[in-house]
């Protein structure tokens, strides 16, 4: 897509520096969830699968150790740079680009497999629609789309009930503190999971599966059609 003065800058997005890429590692199992998700998905040796929002690219080495062909795509050098050491210390070959939803380069229909974890939310949703549009245009007929993010599964006049449920089990969970649970919501872009999977079908998607299995965690399985299939 033609960069117009109009267009959204992905660099705006919250916490892509050094200091916010260092902590991204601190997670021991990382690996293993990152092989299992790709176990589940059914990843192939030689297949070319997409990693976007790669962060410091767990998912994408373990993707090329199990013969795939990567390019994981991050709008933080800072997280490419992990990347690459990771990778090079797993004796792995992926191909990293400094791209983000909006402005990865792709050609049409030439993916087997894009997935995208925690990086949807750094777009408003007018964004979200046009990327998401992009990823189905990027990937092969019959081929998925495998969707994480922050998400609200309820509805707006729950929200106070929801966000503070979401804060509690961050903090307990995950290691944050308050301060970062009130930037996310101060100045990043979740919204609720009714509308995300509205855009996913509307943009061409079939919804095989959705999860909300943990407070603001949204999980999703998406196929892109093959010509003469209903979405």
């Amino acid at each position: 897509m033609l960069a117009r003065d109009w267009y959204y800058t992905e660099r705006r997005r919250v916490g892509i520096d050094s200091a916010v890429a260092s902590i991204y590692d601190r997670h021991d199992d990382s690996d293993s969830r990152a092989r299992a998700a790709l176990t589940m998905l059914g990843l192939q040796r030689g297949w070319r699968l997409a990693d976007i929002g790669c962060g410091n690219g767990v998912l994408a080495c373990e993707a090329a150790a199990m013969g795939a062909e990567v390019d994981a795509i991050d709008i933080s050098p800072a997280m490419l740079a992990l990347a690459d050491i990771l990778a090079r210390d797993r004796k792995v070959a992926i191909r990293t680009q400094f791209a983000g939803l909006l402005s990865f380069a792709y050609q049409p229909n030439s993916y087997d497999l894009i997935v995208s974890e925690f990086a949807l939310h750094h777009l408003p949703d007018f964004w979200k629609a046009v990327a998401l549009a992009r990823i189905f245009g990027a990937l092969k007929p019959g081929s998925n789309f495998y969707l994480r993010d922050i998400v609200f599964a309820g509805m707006p006049d729950g929200i106070e009930r929801d966000v503070e449920g979401w804060a509690d089990f961050s903090i307990k969970n995950h290691d944050f503190d308050r301060d970062s649970v009130i930037t996310h919501m101060r100045d990043e872009y979740s919204t609720f999971g009714w509308v995300i999977e509205r855009m996913l079908t509307d943009v061409g998607f079939t919804l095989v599966s959705a999860d909300y299995h943990a407070p603001l965690h949204g999980t999703y399985l998406l196929r892109k059609p093959k010509s003469g299939e209903q979405g």
